[in-house]
């Protein structure tokens, strides 16, 4: 799955377009790595996000293409 379409299926972005712009700012990694929107994401990647002066690190659990509300949060743990 693409990185901005987990962001936003996950809900750790709200929009994917918003995703994309994290993206290109270089404020979104992938194991260590500046990741673009569309890098290829999997079971078992970090992901760390710079909100400003905040930093979210998140391993992904699980991948899936759609995902209610309540369930999101069960995509990934925070490190």
């Amino acid at each position: 799955m693409r990185l901005d379409k987990f962001l936003k299926v996950s809900r750790l972005i709200k929009r994917r377009t918003v995703a994309n712009d994290a993206c290109d700012a270089g404020r979104v990694t992938v194991n260590d790595r500046v990741a673009k929107a569309s890098v290829k994401v999997s079971e078992g990647d970090v992901i760390e996000i710079s909100f400003g002066n905040n930093n979210v690190k998140v391993q992904i659990e699980a991948i899936k293409d759609t995902t209610k509300k309540e369930d999101a949060k069960d995509m990934y743990k925070y490190i």
